[in-house]
């Protein structure tokens, strides 16, 4: 069966989808985009990365030319069906267009919008999970961009920092994140969670890091649960002599980190729960 992506308001066939070369999206990374997750056809926390994505174009300043949420939900869904995927993954892009080859960007934006998607495993409590095991991770000296440099909580097409701080890695799966002044922030693609005496501690979004969906569920169902849940600024001593640590994104959900700058880390209760309690809001709306 062909693959086919969306591409400015068409599907088009896979090989055949392209972007102009002159596009600011290409040239400079002037775009915003969204990593989300399908499940039985359905857009988990759609509402979240709808709004999480006009943010940031906000930030970028073509806001106003963003599609409705309602026309972006109508493009995710046309996709889908066109590749015939129910639980996937999806990435919408909306670029700032092809404008005249200068830095300074111009006031009238006709934006490119490109939506892929891939064939994932369902997961949940009775399926496979994306990952193919408990993640690995190190601590790398690449430092988390200040927020007063590029605002961390902009989704942009940027994505150099996350990848320089991923060179630094041999065989681990994520690289964990310093703030300049020290303090963890997060993964080159995640966000970090840590259990410490029953609590469940996350970075506080003070710091440089973009505050990922997933990590919104999973603080929200801690709570319902009775968790305690800590926001903080913590040295990376303090989460290598955690209880449990685990990762989540949209494409990981919950990840256990079992190896951490070379020390082993357990799964424990509470990581355990979470993704049990993940898995069933999962279920109960798709």
């Amino acid at each position: 069966m062909s693959e086919y992506y969306h591409v400015d308001g068409e599907l088009v066939p896979a090989e055949e989808a392209t972007v102009n070369v002159r596009d600011r999206g290409f040239m400079y990374g002037d775009a915003a985009f969204e990593t989300l997750r399908a499940y039985g056809g359905g857009l988990f926390e759609w509402e979240a990365h709808a709004d999480r994505l006009g943010r940031t174009c906000e930030t970028l300043g073509f806001a106003d030319a963003l599609p409705a949420a309602t026309e972006l939900h109508g493009r995710v869904t046309d996709t889908l069906a066109a590749n015939d995927l129910t639980d996937a993954y999806v990435r919408l892009a909306v670029t700032r267009g092809v404008q005249p080859g200068k830095l300074s960007p111009e006031s009238q934006v006709d934006p490119t919008v490109v939506v892929t998607v891939a064939e994932l495993p369902r997961g949940g409590r009775e399926g496979t999970r994306v990952w193919d095991g408990p993640a690995t991770v190190e601590t790398v000296d690449t430092r988390k961009i200040p927020d007063s440099a590029l605002p961390a909580d902009a989704k942009t097409h940027n994505y150099l920092n996350g990848i320089l701080a991923r060179l630094e890695l041999d065989e681990a799966d994520e690289s964990l994140l310093c703030s300049t002044s020290g303090y963890v922030t997060e993964g080159a693609t995640s966000n970090v969670c840590f259990v410490r005496d029953g609590a469940l501690c996350t970075p506080t979004t003070e710091l440089p890091l973009l505050p990922g969906v997933t990590r919104g569920v999973v603080l929200e169902l801690a709570r319902d649960a009775g968790i305690s849940v800590e926001t903080g600024r913590y040295e990376p001593a303090t989460v290598a002599t955690a209880d449990e640590v685990f990762v989540t994104n949209s494409t990981w959900e919950i990840r256990p980190v079992t190896v951490l700058d070379g020390q082993s880390v357990p799964v424990g209760p509470v990581t355990r729960r979470l993704q049990e309690l993940f898995d069933e809001r999962v279920e109960e709306l798709y």
